[in-house]
């Protein structure tokens, strides 16, 4: 039997199971006050399922919902799967998120601004940065001045800016984080990677994160479960490193960005045939490549 000590379960894990308690909201909120500067409280958690309001509805998919001290709304998603269309899902995701707060009859004035913070555990886009921040700007086509709110609307919203009064989003590039955690929010991203946590931090929601998160606390079938989710993740983590590898590697060899891309989608390909005839359920092999079912089953 393996021997945790005082070893803090990983973040996503956390997220689905032990996070998803009122008891432990403190954790998660703690995390969200220092992403956003202010003060931020948990609602409530959600369901994917539960969010599905016909048969055709797409998935929301959001994690939980929170509110900050203005009464903007905040949705927080965890995903480990790789998805090419993240980038809509997450716009979906914010535009769901307004419509189902307001209703017919209300005002526009009872539109809400939702923040969208996605925690992202696989390639999603290309840059450098481990958190990218983005929001709406109007910008003159001739002047190239930022359209500014009237003295009024400035006033009743307590905003500067058009745009402040748009959805922001906020992508954590998990993976990408390899630095010393030299900020506060350094150290919750270093949690967010691999769970590791000092043992003399000084942040506070990381100290009620290493009470309450650790994985010698765990039932036995909780500790089950966890140590399954760790391996497949292994797993996952090294069948896309060896897709990107090989993906980039043909990319070079045939010296264009259109070679990479067709590269890596082969290599991927390759990955799904072998895991395929190694009899690994369809779920799994989908989960982590990011094929769909469909064409799996072509292999």
């Amino acid at each position: 039997m393996v021997y945790y000590g005082d070893e803090v379960i990983r973040f996503d894990w956390a997220m689905k199971r032990l996070l998803r308690q009122k008891a432990n909201f403190a954790v998660l909120e703690s995390f969200l006050s220092e992403l956003l500067g202010e003060k931020v409280v948990i609602k409530r958690m959600l369901e994917s399922e539960g969010n599905k309001e016909t048969p055709d509805d797409k998935f929301n998919r959001v994690d939980a919902l929170a509110e900050n001290s203005k009464g903007e709304l905040i949705i927080i998603e965890i995903q480990n799967n790789a998805e090419i269309y993240y980038f809509q899902r997450m716009l979906y995701g914010t535009s769901k998120a307004i419509t189902e707060y307001i209703y017919e009859g209300d005002e526009y004035s009872q539109v809400r601004k939702v923040y969208s913070i996605s925690i992202v555990y696989f390639d999603i886009g290309q840059g450098s940065d481990y958190i990218y921040h983005g929001k709406s700007v109007f910008k003159g086509v001739h002047t190239g001045d930022t359209l500014r709110l009237s003295v009024k609307q400035q006033e009743k919203f307590t905003k500067h800016d058009a745009g402040d009064l748009f959805p922001e989003y906020y992508i954590l590039r998990v993976n990408e984080f390899n630095q010393h955690a030299v900020t506060p929010l350094d150290e919750w991203i270093r949690f967010l990677k691999s769970g590791k946590i000092d043992e003399n931090t000084q942040v506070e929601g990381l100290r009620l994160a290493r009470r309450q998160l650790q994985i010698s606390c765990l039932s036995k079938e909780e500790r089950r479960a966890y140590e399954r989710h760790i391996e497949n993740r292994r797993i996952q983590w090294d069948v896309l490193n060896t897709a990107r590898e090989e993906g980039l590697d043909e990319g070079v060899a045939q010296g264009r960005a259109e070679g990479r891309a067709e590269g890596r989608t082969e290599a991927i390909c390759d990955i799904a045939r072998n895991m395929k005839a190694q009899g690994l359920s369809l779920e799994l092999i989908a989960r982590t490549t990011g094929l769909s079912p469909e064409e799996i089953d072509k292999f």
